[in-house]
């Protein structure tokens, strides 16, 4: 498969200057964690029977260090973290990892809710300081009513998008305040006065951000750099990606387009789809059960998109070529795998570059030792081709 249409829509930098890009490959980053099985290497914990099973790698800064530098030894662009109180705290825990690491990015997950768009950008500002410009932000409204309740919120689904936009809106604010200026803003959720925060040699960092209701479009469409999608098939792809660039373009602006999915790259294609059989083999009943159940319960429309595309059922999960939705049995968030031989696993995702997608965040466990069979399989595939 060859490149994209250089004329369809490209992004925009966070200055809003249209900047060219090819595919761009992200990795992942456990803090909750690693394990060479599904469970116990990512949210799965909070849906367990019983203690966690199959983590074999706690979170320790020596661990997550030796991923990252993987990561930035065969050249991915940055690593990103999730946000939960499943997890570690991406803040701390990717400041850490700054100092171990020289060029690596991080793609770093927080609710918007919690803090004020001021506090975030000044963190922001220390962060591109003390890591030379090497911060991306993740903005997660959250969808679970029970784990936002942990954080003390309790606003509707669309007053929490809303309330984002309007955190968006001042993050920018605050950021981009000319040196001789402030902000200020009488919002909804936010009142600030006289705030402006300097980067200094830097810019702020850019915006990722992901949600497939209604109100998370149209938060995308008007203040997100990259619109982030979970691994659906490519014609729930296609159909998505038509309406964001409808949205922005009604707003006078373009969006990059980026998804999420894991990986298994092997040397043949039986190779990959006994390893995922291997995984899914692994899993009880009673632990898909488990996890259904809490999932039954989310508000988020993308964790329902994700969650209808196997059903729960054990049967019939490759639900489009190479396109495996095993992780969704017991797994939140990103619920499918690429799994093939490597050349395999390139066409996937040269054929969603060629839709308009090119960030790509994958994971596969353990986060070590998949980063190698990815980067010198279906990576390397992607290289010879001029993709990367």
């Amino acid at each position: 498969m060859g490149r994209a249409d250089p004329a369809r829509p490209r992004g925009t930098s966070g200055r809003g200057v249209l900047t060219p890009v090819s595919i761009r490959l992200h990795w992942y980053l456990p803090t909750n964690g690693d394990s060479r099985e599904i469970v116990g290497s990512g949210d799965d914990s909070q849906y367990a029977v019983g203690p966690t099973a199959g983590r074999i790698r706690p979170p320790t800064i020596a661990y997550l260090g030796e991923i990252a530098r993987t990561a930035e030894l065969l050249g991915f662009e940055s690593v990103l973290t999730p946000t939960g109180t499943w997890c570690e705290d991406a803040w701390v825990t990717t400041a850490a990892l700054t100092q171990v690491t020289t060029r690596l990015k991080f793609l770093v997950a927080f609710r918007p809710g919690f803090i004020s768009p001021t506090l975030a950008a000044h963190q922001a500002a220390t962060f591109q300081r003390i890591s030379g410009g090497r911060l991306l932000l993740n903005i997660v409204t959250g969808g679970d009513p029970v784990e936002q309740a942990r954080f003390g919120d309790h606003l509707s689904h669309d007053e929490r998008y809303r309330r984002t936009g309007e955190f968006l809106d001042a993050l920018r604010g605050v950021s981009n305040a000319a040196q001789d200026t402030t902000y200020d803003l009488d919002g909804q959720y936010y009142q600030i006065s006289g705030a402006r925060i300097d980067y200094g040699d830097w810019d702020p960092p850019l915006i990722f951000f992901g949600g497939a209701s209604a109100a998370a479009e149209e938060v995308a469409a008007q203040y997100v750099d990259t619109y982030l999608a979970w691994g659906e098939t490519p014609t729930q792809i296609a159909e998505r990606l038509t309406r964001l660039r409808a949205r922005a373009t009604e707003r006078g602006r373009t969006l990059q387009f980026g998804i999420r999915l894991h990986v298994i790259s092997r040397d043949t294609s039986a190779e990959a789809w006994a390893h995922a059989e291997r995984l899914l083999s692994a899993i009880s009943e009673e632990r898909i059960a488990s996890a259904q159940q809490v999932l039954a319960r989310t508000e988020s429309v993308g964790q329902q998109r994700m969650t209808a595309l196997h059903e729960g059922r054990t049967a019939n999960l490759e639900i489009s070529p190479n396109l495996w939705a095993g992780y969704g049995l017991v797994r939140g968030g990103a619920g499918t795998a690429l799994v093939g031989s490597h050349t395999e696993v390139a066409d996937r995702i040269a054929e969603y570059h060629d839709l308009g997608i090119d960030h790509f965040i994958l994971s596969g466990q353990p986060h070590v030792e998949e980063a190698y069979w990815f980067a010198e399989g279906a990576g390397a595939v992607l290289r010879s081709r001029g993709l990367v």
